[in-house]
């Protein structure tokens, strides 16, 4: 049996993170309005994050259950940093082009998830604070997470990758605008990297090291704020609308 170390307590941290994160995008996203819809996506995708480390932590303090185990896996393995990919839909492609990705998306999660509810659970399989797909007694349930994840490479750390790129060509070029795409590229780096990361524990997770996870998703969490941060600090929000009079 695995004994409790500190990395264990890490997914507490990292709840913690994410939803002070995800309070900080919603608060922009409310002052953007209709043209935030990638932010409430983002805000949203943090939230599912947390809510994956939170169970994380809930089974270390108290122990796996079938419940919680599922919970975890569906807001953790199965959705990952899928809702965050839907941001980056939203924020680079035609809004039409991403209904179409947005539903495609949510239709596959449902059956994962119905998949995953219905699938008979061995606990005897894990440690006892540790969460693993492998406790699955249907083995196949777990197609589904490279399947979702896929998705959320190609659009999270794809589209961040694709923006570096742009901007760092216009941080070359010189100009009015310089310092602004050189912060934006440097930003777009570091959310590719912080996506990258909890993706490397996901892998670790698979292979029986979950404890890998745990400390790749708060680097990961972390990384991407910063990412965050770097692209939103030179970029003044529109002030607020003043109230009409009846």
């Amino acid at each position: 049996m695995t004994e409790r170390t500190l990395v264990h307590y890490l997914p507490i941290l990292t709840t913690v993170v994410a939803a002070i994160f995800a309070a900080s995008i919603y608060r922009r996203y409310v002052l953007r309005g209709r043209a935030g819809t990638h932010l409430l996506w983002w805000s949203g995708g943090v939230v599912v994050y947390g809510l994956g480390t939170f169970s994380e932590a809930w089974m270390t303090l108290f122990g796996v259950s079938v419940g919680m185990f599922k919970f975890w896996y569906i807001v953790g393995a199965l959705l990952g940093g899928a809702p965050l990919a839907t941001g980056t839909v939203w924020l680079l492609l035609r809004p039409n082009l991403a209904r179409y990705f947005t539903g495609a998306l949510v239709g596959v999660v449902l059956v994962a998830a119905v998949f995953v509810l219905a699938s008979p659970v061995d606990l005897t399989a894990i440690a006892s604070h540790l969460p693993s797909g492998r406790a699955f007694e249907r083995q196949w349930v777990r197609a589904f997470s490279p399947l979702i994840n896929t998705y959320a490479v190609v659009f999270l750390i794809g589209g961040a990758l694709l923006s570096a790129w742009r901007f760092r060509g216009e941080a070359r070029r010189g100009g009015e605008g310089a310092a602004l795409a050189q912060d934006r590229f440097v930003g777009n780096v570091l959310i590719a990297v912080g996506a990258i990361l909890p993706g490397i524990g996901g892998a670790s997770s698979r292979a029986g090291h979950t404890e890998v996870l745990y400390v790749t998703e708060l680097a990961g969490i972390l990384l991407i704020w910063l990412g965050y941060w770097f692209n939103i600090r030179r970029r003044a929000l529109p002030p607020a609308p003043l109230p009409t009079q009846e």
